[in-house]
């Protein structure tokens, strides 16, 4: 891709061997500078898949803010793109970040959210997660977050909490300068609401948030929220 920004694409994985090839199939679409792979410890064929598509394979402890922060230590872009293992980027969106970065003075932002499914409920929720987004300015890890490498190293990464590091993140970001929530949309997997229960799911991450604001432990926080593959 003609950019004089080089995108560093990086996806924390954990026992995603169902859906990572296709994931990782659309990134290379996507033509970035590099792809990092951060594992916490699958025991599927995860890591055999992700090495198909790229040699910068790190492990880390579980934990999407310890992963994330192992695959930026490797990383070597201008723009880090933190994209979760079961969400997509289309190239017309990937390319509007691009000229979003290169064309004023942001440090970074999120994707809008798109919960990739027809069912009423989850384009209710998809809709009320962007209206939350856009006027409480709170962005969530299934939007993308992307952000310059500079403001990333002066941000010392992501908190290594083990829940909500991506509220944690947004927040610290826009204190550090002018961030954008861009209108074109980060595709994620409405796996965790089938799985869990729509309303049930979104109920919980809705408490868990706000307690969270309130001052919450994460480590209490996380025994509401367990991994689901």
């Amino acid at each position: 891709m003609d950019s004089l920004l080089k995108v560093s694409i990086i996806v924390p994985t954990f026992n995603e061997a169902q859906g990572l090839k296709e994931t990782l199939t659309q990134i290379q679409q996507l033509c970035p500078h590099e792809l990092v792979v951060s594992d916490g410890g699958s025991d599927d064929n995860t890591l055999e898949i992700a090495k198909k598509f790229t040699k910068h394979v790190v492990y880390s402890p579980a934990g999407r803010a310890l992963q994330m922060n192992s695959g930026a230590q490797i990383a070597t872009g201008d723009i880090f793109l933190f994209l979760h293992a079961d969400s997509r980027i289309e190239l017309a969106s990937f390319e509007k970040m691009l000229c979003s970065l290169k064309s004023s003075d942001k440090i970074g932002g999120a994707f809008s959210l798109c919960i990739d499914s027809d069912k009423w409920s989850l384009r209710l929720i998809t809709r009320l997660a962007n209206l939350r987004s856009k006027y409480l300015g709170m962005a969530y890890g299934d939007q993308a977050f992307f952000v310059k490498n500079s403001t990333f190293q002066q941000m010392n990464g992501f908190t290594e909490f083990p829940i909500c590091e991506d509220i944690d993140f947004f927040k610290r970001l826009r204190k550090l300068g002018p961030v954008i929530l861009l209108k074109e949309k980060a595709l994620t997997s409405p796996r965790r609401w089938m799985k869990e229960g729509i309303w049930f799911t979104t109920l919980r991450n809705i408490l868990i948030a706000t307690l969270f604001e309130l001052g919450f432990p994460p480590r209490i926080l996380t025994k509401w929220y367990q991994a689901i593959r």
